[in-house]
């Protein structure tokens, strides 16, 4: 020995640690330790984040950076200052992108809103402390303004007649929401949409509000693949089954989690369990994690890591999936709700 005496161990610690199923502290420790730290450092001067490290900043991905350090607030963990400081600024970043209409576009050069808005109005309505209640308010209404072109009257009425009615099997009475405005209804952005919605501030928007978010909710349920789960938002074409896909049915799921008891709800969680195991993208893995963990299933034991996802896919440098990483492996009662 080197004569050093030895400290005295803190037990305490050592047992909370122990209480800690060891695959729960294995993520974890690849989430604190290379992904927080990735998304530390790929936050620009204007205080948002790009794609990737030292790429343009841009709403999505700031989006999804800022509920990833957010979502690691809470009793048992409160983020240190430096990601309070990151948080603050890419909360600021995003109100100074908003358009003059109330909406936020893909890209700072496009002066045209699009889905991101509901993207916005969720993480901002996350944020909980009143201070964006202004560009909340203007972001829900533009949401409730924004009615896709193929449920319009002229639409319906040329479908009727056109043989193009006999592709897809789909309820054109039905509307919900689509990546840019006046387009069709699509599964994602119907979901991001109605987590949006959640927001107290909706409540003042009165009926219009209740009634997008019913035609939302009918348009996820009238999409749903033959047996469960969802793609972009063809469930059958040309008489063919359309194939789920898990991220897809991962914000389908988390839009509709409030029927756990419905029958489409049910059987897209049973494809989704079965299907865990085969998943090979880190993205797909985290937001399945999220899915699973959001509606109270535990993940089968047998998966790879997270590391071992990213090892094999060289994912790291991308921003959006280094955050969905960090939000499988918190709590999301803390973070899904819009204004939790």
């Amino acid at each position: 020995m080197n004569g050093r005496v030895a400290p005295a161990l803190d037990i305490e610690p050592a047992e909370a640690l122990a209480s800690v199923p060891m695959d729960n502290f294995l993520e974890n420790t690849f989430a604190e330790k290379v992904c927080i730290p990735l998304l530390r450092n790929a936050q620009n001067s204007d205080g948002g984040w790009g794609f990737h490290s030292g790429s343009q900043s841009r709403v999505e991905p700031t989006c999804w950076a800022v509920k990833a350090l957010a979502s690691r607030e809470g009793p048992a963990k409160v983020s240190d200052s430096d990601d309070r400081s990151a948080m603050a600024r890419g909360l600021e970043f995003l109100v100074s992108a908003q358009l003059a209409d109330g909406s936020w576009s893909a890209t700072p050069e496009e002066k045209t809103g699009c889905w991101v808005t509901s993207l916005v109005c969720w993480v901002l309505s996350g944020a909980g402390d009143g201070k964006f209640s202004k560009a909340i308010d203007g972001g829900l209404r533009w949401i409730c303004d924004d009615w896709p072109r193929d449920s319009s009257w002229l639409q319906k009425w040329v479908r009727k007649f056109s043989a193009s009615s006999r592709l897809t099997r789909q309820n054109p009475a039905l509307r919900g929401w689509g990546w840019t405005p006046n387009t069709s209804s699509w599964t994602e952005p119907t979901a991001f949409a109605l987590l949006a919605l959640e927001s107290p501030a909706a409540t003042q928007l009165g009926r219009l509000a209740e009634k997008r978010k019913k035609l939302g909710e009918a348009v996820l349920y009238d999409r749903m693949c033959a047996g469960g789960g969802w793609n972009c938002g063809n469930p059958e074409v040309y008489g063919v089954a359309g194939e789920p896909l898990v991220i897809p049915t991962t914000w389908a799921l988390l839009a509709l989690r409030r029927y756990p008891e419905r029958r489409e709800n049910v059987e897209s969680l049973v494809w989704m369990e079965k299907n865990f195991t085969k998943i090979q993208a880190p993205g797909s893995h985290a937001v399945a994690q999220i899915c699973l963990a959001a509606h109270g299933r535990s993940r089968d034991g047998n998966t790879p890591k997270s590391d071992e996802f990213h090892a094999k896919n060289e994912s790291l440098g991308s921003v959006q999936v280094a955050s969905w990483t960090v939000l499988a492996e918190s709590d999301p009662r803390s973070w899904l709700a819009a204004g939790a």
